[in-house]
């Protein structure tokens, strides 16, 4: 999926093992800066890398706690651009596929999370992961969690860049956001 920014960067999310591009506080420089990062988190105290986990998703209750997490999410917030996904009905119409995208047309900024492991040669690998929340009011008669999405006025917060604890951000989206069509019904892009 490929979708810009207010900045006019390209934004590419895909799928689990690629290279997406995020928005992060490059350590270097502090400033926000676009990567292009493997989706799938490998953990940067990895013992073997062929065995590890490499999770695509991180559910938000207990995130700050889990060891898999805690620390990426204490220092290592990011943001993921994507203009909609696929979601498979586990309702009523189970196995129904939907496209799920912002009822204004513009991307969903989801929040994730990022990691740098090095490996025994020196290689560095950057990757991240998506948090998801229960669904809201919009997603949920389809599925019972979803991508969480951010709203423009936590985008600086969640990124560090202002004051306030990112753990107040780990919440469902409010209604009227988004809107679940089956796919064949999807609205031109803009």
């Amino acid at each position: 999926m490929m979708a810009k920014d207010r900045f006019g960067h390209d934004l590419e999310f895909g799928r689990p093992g690629a290279p997406g591009t995020v928005i992060r506080i490059n350590p270097q420089t502090g400033e926000p800066s676009y990567d292009e990062l493997t989706w799938g988190l490998v953990p940067h105290d990895t013992k073997d890398l062929a065995t590890a986990l490499r999770p695509i998703w991180a559910r938000a209750e207990g995130l700050a706690d889990q060891p898999m997490f805690a620390d990426a999410f204490r220092r290592r917030r990011a943001i993921v651009a994507a203009n909609s996904y696929f979601q498979k009905s586990s309702r009523e119409s189970a196995g129904k596929e939907f496209t799920v995208s912002r009822l204004d047309g513009r991307p969903m900024a989801w929040a994730g999370l990022w990691e740098g492991y090095q490996s025994p040669s020196g290689e560095i690998i950057r990757s991240y992961c998506v948090i998801t929340v229960e669904a809201s009011e919009d997603v949920a008669p389809i599925h019972d969690r979803m991508p969480l999405v951010l709203e423009d006025a936590d985008l600086a917060a969640w990124l560090g860049q202002q004051p306030g604890d990112p753990a107040n951000l780990l919440r469902t989206p409010r209604a009227g956001i988004l809107e679940c069509r089956p796919p064949s019904t999807r609205k031109p892009r803009r």
